[in-house]
């Protein structure tokens, strides 16, 4: 591990990266709880998949945009270390697959030297903040968001605030009120607005997909750019303190607003300003590096089919503000391309475009500031790469998550069925090749990944009980869903379970209905005529398990039959004791809090103070076997029994020690005597634990 040292400049990614290969050896040597090592590696964008032994790697993409130089670098690390294949996630990362654990270290090494982090990729950490792929070139928009997305994921990257919250936070920004960002789905979700002269955003909080989709509240119709790394610290704070812990099913943000109330909930927020070190963050937007198009001579070009050429400026051509360029759109089947086409095309954007492209949330690829004169060029050289499919975010243009192929989660293939769906329209409803009014998703289990409760048609990945109890793979048909713009939107309803292979049949009875009756109507507007009922009684008798054939229990894609597996994951073989590792943790965690102090970033390390007593409060609770659900549910739990209870003499109650932390500006002074604290309080705790194992001994 010796040569990271000397191969990365960075000091801060160095200690990263070597602290990955520590504790990745002390896993293998029994020394690390698996959960803390799963924690601790997820944070680091390594992923366990189904197949054991290897891992799925995340490469975080902030907002989409991408370097010419990083996809380079991202297709030779793909090269060496996993198959040459990349996937686009709906959250515009990249992902590989089958990579050894061990090599992980050495992979973010090579990453790291064009600057392309795994840090926070997974993980319940602030994930990538993703934003409107069209992010600068818009023709709608009032600003730029890209700055400020930007702005604000280097901010809480590896911020001691949001690294150990109790799930995953993700966060958005939209170009305009097309809301093509989705902030309406978002834990926290930007949308750019522009009041007085002023630019600003409105601010949308605690929406969420998964099994419960909810739509997220505006928490404020309009803050001030200055206002939105701290209120979203604000955020993070709160969550990190009231949200759930125990049951990961309840430890998202929504739910911990619909709990609450918003009022509330926004109370907290302002209390808590008080803590916060800048109360006011100024992003300077004009020195914010834009990629630049290349001056270049049109090259002679010979279309060959002309007829295909019109289709596809028809569907993959977006207008761009700039005047004289447009952007292309590349529809990438599945989100899969492989690292000899990425290569060749981050040739071709160096050369004649502006040396970028940009990820999408609908898994695909857009080139921006390409000179209108060289469309013709480019799809000459797309085609070479089979990169000129039409029908870029139109309704032949599905989304789908990984499912069954590698996720652990994945209950029925999305690949598969998404292939055959894609097939179907091209083939029987040419005429959708052009549509963009209708959204179609899939994902392989609930968790949404593929987003399938937001699409107009979406299919939702499950199982079906044959009358003698025989399982095959199924799909939830959801109907209805839609962006309507501004933070605004419906989710899909679930109509009817089928068996999977009568998914397409599905498909074409739904289409078959709109074709003939919509009467020229938006999807989501004629399914709200319609009504859940109408679209059930016509697709119900698929639902019926009685008449599977063999084929029925083969999922699409797979030759093999059906066999329902959930959650297969790797297992440490050792027994730790959680109460010593606890108390390690809350000692690792006042030692960075006095690193933090010494570089005098005074509210960093006043955090991980916090997070020192918390831990160790939770590790006495924990030892009498009573329930950490939240961080303020120990802090109670902790007075009542060891304070209260006499055991603890702390001279105060430990909500009011532990609380000073939103009490008090973070000085230099509090910092010191927080820390201080926090030091005396493990001393307090390990003792009094060494005293009862005493007496059990």
């Amino acid at each position: 591990m010796q040569s990271f040292e000397t191969e990365i400049e960075n000091p801060v990614v160095q200690k990263d990266i070597i602290e990955l290969a520590n504790k990745i050896e002390l896993f293998h040597n029994g020394k690390i709880d698996e959960e803390k090592f799963r924690s601790l590696r997820l944070a680091r964008g390594v992923y366990g998949q189904r197949q054991e032994g290897v891992q799925m790697i995340r490469i975080k993409i902030p907002y989409g945009k991408l370097k010419s130089n990083q996809l380079r670098r991202i297709s030779e690390v793909s090269d060496e270390y996993s198959r040459g294949r990349l996937h686009i996630t709906t959250r515009q990362d990249i992902q590989i697959h089958y990579v050894d654990l061990n090599r992980t270290p050495e992979l973010w090494s090579e990453l790291e030297k064009d600057e392309v982090t795994l840090r926070e990729a997974c993980g319940n950490v602030v994930r990538n903040v993703t934003a409107s792929e069209t992010a600068g070139i818009d023709v709608n928009e009032p600003f730029d968001v890209s700055p400020y997305a930007d702005a604000l994921y280097k901010f809480f990257l590896r911020n001691p605030i949001c690294q150990e919250m109790g799930r995953k936070f993700k966060v958005s920004f939209s170009s305009s009120d097309e809301d093509t960002g989705l902030s309406y789905l978002h834990d926290i979700g930007y949308i750019a607005k522009v009041k007085d002269g002023v630019r600003g955003f409105k601010v949308m909080v605690a929406g969420g997909l998964g099994s419960q989709p909810r739509h997220a509240d505006v928490l404020y119709d309009f803050v001030e750019t200055d206002k939105i790394i701290p209120i979203m610290e604000g955020v993070l704070r709160i969550f990190d303190r009231h949200g759930e812990r125990k049951s990961r099913a309840k430890a998202r943000m929504k739910f911990l607003v619909k709990d609450i109330g918003l009022e509330a909930f926004k109370e907290l927020i302002e209390q808590e300003q008080q803590a916060i070190e800048f109360k006011s963050v100024p992003i300077d937007a004009d020195s914010y590096e834009a990629s630049k198009p290349v001056e270049v001579e049109t090259p002679q070009v010979e279309i060959k089919d002309q007829e295909a050429f019109d289709l596809w400026k028809s569907t993959n051509l977006i207008p761009q503000k700039q005047e004289g360029y447009v952007a292309i759109g590349i529809k990438v089947l599945l989100g899969d391309f492989y690292t000899d086409k990425a290569r060749l095309l981050a040739n071709l954007v160096d050369n004649y475009a502006a040396g970028e492209v940009r990820l999408t949330l609908r898994q695909n690829i857009v080139i921006p500031f390409v000179k209108e004169e060289l469309v013709p060029f480019f799809y000459q050289e797309l085609e070479k790469l089979g990169f000129v499919e039409a029908g870029y975010n139109k309704a032949v243009d599905i989304t789908a998550c990984p499912g069954t192929d590698t996720c652990n989660l994945g209950i029925a293939s999305s690949t598969g069925i998404s292939e055959e769906l894609e097939r179907i329209i091209k083939t029987e409803y040419p005429q959708y090749l052009k549509k963009d009014d209708l959204v179609i998703k899939i994902s392989g289990c609930m968790n949404a990944c593929g987003q399938h409760n937001m699409a107009n048609i979406g299919f939702q990945g499950m199982t079906v009980r044959t009358p003698d109890k025989l399982v095959a793979p199924a799909l939830q048909v959801l109907l209805g869903g839609g962006n309507q713009g501004d933070g605004n939107a419906t989710f899909a309803d679930k109509v009817v379970k089928v068996p999977s292979r009568r998914g397409p049949e599905a498909l074409r009875r739904i289409l078959d209905d709109y074709e003939a009756n919509a009467g020229g109507k938006q999807f989501v507007e004629y399914y709200q005529e319609k009504g859940e009922k109408y679209f059930y009684d016509f697709l119900q008798d698929l639902q019926d398990a009685t008449n599977l054939t063999e084929l029925d229990f083969i999922d699409w894609g797979e030759e093999e039959k059906y066999v329902k597996a959930i959650g297969v994951g790797e297992c440490a073989g050792v027994v730790i004791d959680l109460i010593a590792t606890l108390f390690f943790e809350s000692e690792e965690k006042i030692e960075n809090a006095k690193e933090s102090f010494g570089n005098e970033v005074y509210s960093g390390a006043i955090y991980l103070a916090y997070q020192s007593l918390v831990n160790s409060a939770k590790a006495l609770l924990l030892a009498e076997n009573k329930k950490t659900n939240t961080h303020a549910g120990i802090i109670s739990q902790f007075d009542e029994l060891f304070v209260e209870g006499g055991k603890i003499e702390l001279g105060t109650s430990f909500s009011e020690f532990i609380y000073q932390i939103n009490k008090n500006a973070p000085t230099k002074e509090f910092a010191q005597n927080y820390i201080a604290n926090a030091e005396k309080f493990l001393a307090s705790v390990r003792e009094f634990r060494e005293l009862e194992q005493a007496k059990t001994a």
